[in-house]
């Protein structure tokens, strides 16, 4: 990165508050806690945080190229059949990719943003695409995680 340059962590600014907002939530959960579901057709607590951390790594790690190779591993958490995690697996996965997207925005430029990538299943994306995909999916399931917990009386964060 040239000398002036500016990196996009300011432009996304609040995710990282977002990100504790999850991990707070997630952390105190008990399993039983975390089995909890707003019906019985749609996703567990720790599935939603699953989904979470397994939807950044697959687009960050696995379509853009970026971060550790044990990161691959977080991948298969929200797979059908996945087995539960407790709480401090799911912290650990959500601080763990989030490191990864936080360094990313701490090296990206706004140049790089229309920078092409062809995912697994041959489509062209760019890293714009991929990082407002992942942000709009962070709010989204964080969104049903705190609906799930709060219908149960549990405590959620105050947005």
């Amino acid at each position: 990165m040239g000398q002036g340059e500016t990196t996009l962590t300011a432009f996304y600014k609040g995710w990282d508050r977002y990100q504790g907002l999850l991990v707070g939530a997630i952390a105190p959960l008990s399993p039983e806690q975390l089995a909890l579901r707003a019906a019985p057709s749609l996703r567990p607590a720790w599935l939603l945080a699953a989904h979470i951390i397994g939807a950044r790594v697959g687009w960050f790690h696995s379509t853009l190229g970026e971060g550790d190779p044990a990161l691959a591993a977080f991948d298969p958490w929200d797979e059908e059949g996945a087995p539960p995690r407790d709480a401090a697996e799911l912290v650990d996965g959500l601080e763990a990719t989030w490191g990864l997207i936080r360094d990313c925005l701490d090296r990206w430029t706004p140049a790089m943003l229309d920078d092409p990538f062809t995912t697994r299943r041959g489509r062209a994306v760019t890293r714009q695409w991929v990082l407002w995909h992942v942000l709009e999916h962070d709010l989204h399931h964080g969104g049903e995680l705190f609906l799930t917990l709060g219908m149960h009386g549990l405590p959620t964060p105050d947005l």
